[in-house]
């Protein structure tokens, strides 16, 4: 005799980065197993598919995941993972006092959300008929620069190597052009003809882009000092 099935609760969310309202719901037994044992390798490469793929198990996006920014992926994990085993919690910091006391705060996983920056903008102006319209890093791109790339790579390589993956297009007076249409190379002589002041628009764009971040008050017990640590990352907010 097939066996009832269990009903599963629906909840719903606003994608970060478009504003659009997506159903997702709690991650089964199974799922957290799969998460676990990737956890436990301690492998993040795996980690991260798994949680790719709980998020594709679990909600009902239909864009494919590897397109999504990655601090959509990293909020989208956190609310499913707060609905699924709990809104909180507990991570061990530094106070930062001292620097070397480690105190345990309960973290409300609830109340986190994405901060914004009010200069953020997509379009960077390079001149008054050209600029570039840039896009979000996805989580690939993200892991093939902080995690799977070459570490002996000097920084402002790998920023370039970053800011040519994102120009979603490139436009002047005359028309536009469209960074898929375009060799890596060829994007990469293109913001190698920028001067230091426009290059740092370039850099702004990811500095300011959103990102999960909360503040938490640690107390430390040793010299009764309260500080406040921000927090940022998905990471971040577990043990």
């Amino acid at each position: 005799m097939a066996l009832p099935k269990i009903a599963t609760p629906q909840y719903t969310l606003k994608l970060p980065s478009t504003g659009k309202n997506i159903k997702f719901r709690p991650f089964l037994v199974k799922e957290e197993k799969l998460l676990l044992m990737a956890m436990e390798t301690s492998d993040e490469n795996s980690t991260i598919e798994t949680i790719k793929q709980i998020i594709k198990d679990c909600t009902n996006i239909t864009v494919p995941i590897d397109s999504l920014p990655t601090f959509d992926i990293e909020y989208i994990f956190l609310k499913i993972r707060s609905k699924s085993v709990g809104e909180s919690s507990k991570v061990l910091l530094t106070a930062p006092d001292d620097g070397e006391t480690e105190v345990q705060v309960e973290i409300n996983l609830a109340a986190i959300e994405i901060s914004e920056d009010d200069e953020h903008d997509k379009t960077i102006k390079l001149s008054d008929t050209m600029g570039m319209v840039m896009r979000y890093p996805s989580l690939d791109t993200f892991v093939k620069m902080n995690i799977t790339g070459d570490d002996e790579r000097d920084e402002i390589t790998q920023v370039f190597d970053l800011a040519s993956d994102c120009i979603d297009n490139i436009y002047d007076e005359n028309q536009v052009y469209p960074g898929s249409d375009s060799t890596k190379q060829e994007k990469i002589e293109f913001l190698e003809q920028l001067t230091s002041e426009q290059f740092q628009k370039v850099q702004k764009f990811f500095e300011t882009m959103p990102k999960l971040m909360h503040d938490v008050e640690v107390v430390n017990p040793n010299t009764n000092v309260t500080s406040t640590v921000t927090l940022e990352g998905l990471a971040s907010f577990f043990g």
